[in-house]
């Protein structure tokens, strides 16, 4: 059995694939829902946008869950904080959500054309929205989230829903919400022909360009920003006591990690010159390496954040030796470990179901196969 440290590491790094892989895999599809209405400009062109990811946006959820339920049982105190904190903006991500199932399975299913247009939106909105607020709570979570404990250890948020929508939080937005219209746009480009590549292209350009001046901006603030350090000892095999130590907040303290581990440099440049080399990829029509670096970009963006933070999980503004780490915030021993062995298990079978899938289902989507198969298709 891996000892304790060791684990509460390789979980963090696990929770970070699992977010990566949620927004590569489940981005697409969401990038493409944001992109609908605006490159698909007839029934049929809009037809053929849904059924590029129609087969394979369900399957995609798999990475949502596995990482909300790893988040549940390896990090418990940041589930049920962060759950209480972003209740109103969770529910609002679930609510848009909603818009997708039931928009992929009755869109086409009446030949009206305010039916389906209605549809189309409630597609864009289960596309659009939950990018922005994830973006939005990343944001919070780098100025840190206004929550304590009290004496039974229960977490009390002591902000509220407007306050969670400040202007660095809503720059962090417009990262998260550009990089995912971009990996769409790049996806979309990859499995149509015509017009409507030409448009996802636009598209996708469009919205590279936006997310790296974004995340440079973002950068630079955060550079001034108060960061999170620990100042007492910690005890990296303890159990689970996030306020054994004491924490200050203190300029640039988000940058310290950057300082010590010079290497940690090449995930920004990953994330902001990832996107500018979508965006010259797109141009020269090779779009399935487009598509590639644009999830090396999401890999940066997402590893920036994640460095810039270690050790901290969810930093505390009310209460700073509150703030939940990587050391403090996990579960046993135990649980980590069986977690772990099952997750070398299941995860492998994941990326080969998917890939399979993805294998299977490859090529263009066409307005001729629609024409062709317009009973069976989305």
């Amino acid at each position: 059995m891996l000892d304790y440290p060791t684990l509460k590491i390789i979980w963090w790094l696990l929770v970070g694939v699992l977010l990566t892989g949620f927004a590569i895999m489940d981005g697409h599809d969401m990038g493409v829902g944001t992109l609908l209405p605006f490159v698909g400009r007839s029934d049929l062109e809009r037809r053929v946008v849904i059924n590029t990811v129609g087969p394979h946006w369900d399957g995609n959820q798999v990475w949502f869950i596995t990482a909300g339920g790893a988040i549940f049982a390896a990090w418990p105190l940041v589930y049920a904080t962060a759950f209480s904190g972003f209740y109103w903006a969770m529910l609002a991500v679930l609510w848009a959500l909603f818009f997708r199932p039931v928009g992929f399975d009755y869109r086409s299913k009446i030949h009206n054309a305010a039916w389906r247009s209605t549809w189309d939106w409630g597609l864009f909105i289960g596309g659009a929205v939950p990018p922005l607020i994830f973006g939005v709570a990343f944001g919070n979570l780098l100025q840190g989230v206004p929550f304590g404990f009290d004496a039974y250890m229960v977490s009390t948020y002591t902000g509220t829903f407007w306050q969670l929508l400040n202007p660095f939080a809503l720059l962090a937005g417009v990262v998260s919400s550009a990089m995912i219209t971009m990996h769409g746009g790049a996806y979309l480009a990859h499995r149509t022909e015509g017009v409507i590549q030409a448009r996802a292209i636009k598209g996708a350009v469009g919205a590279a360009l936006v997310m790296a001046l974004a995340f440079v901006a973002a950068g630079f603030w955060l550079q001034g920003m108060d960061g999170y350090r620990i100042t007492s000892a910690i005890d990296p095999s303890a159990l689970p006591d996030p306020m054994n130590k004491t924490v200050v907040r203190e300029a640039g303290a988000w940058m310290a990690n950057y300082s010590r581990q010079p290497l940690l440099w090449l995930l920004p440049a990953l994330g902001a010159g990832g996107a500018l080399l979508v965006a010259a990829l797109l141009r020269a029509r090779r779009t399935l390496t487009a598509f590639a670096a644009s999830a090396l970009a999401l890999t940066g963006v997402i590893g920036t954040a994640g460095a810039s933070m270690f050790p901290f999980v969810m930093p505390s503004s009310t209460l700073p030796a509150a703030s939940l780490t990587v050391w403090d915030s996990v579960s046993s021993h135990l649980t980590l470990s069986i977690m772990f062995w099952a997750t070398l298990i299941f995860i492998p079978l994941i990326v080969v179901y998917t890939g399979w899938a993805y294998s299977v289902m490859r090529g263009k989507v066409t307005a001729a196969y629609i024409q062709e198969n317009d009973h069976a298709a989305y």
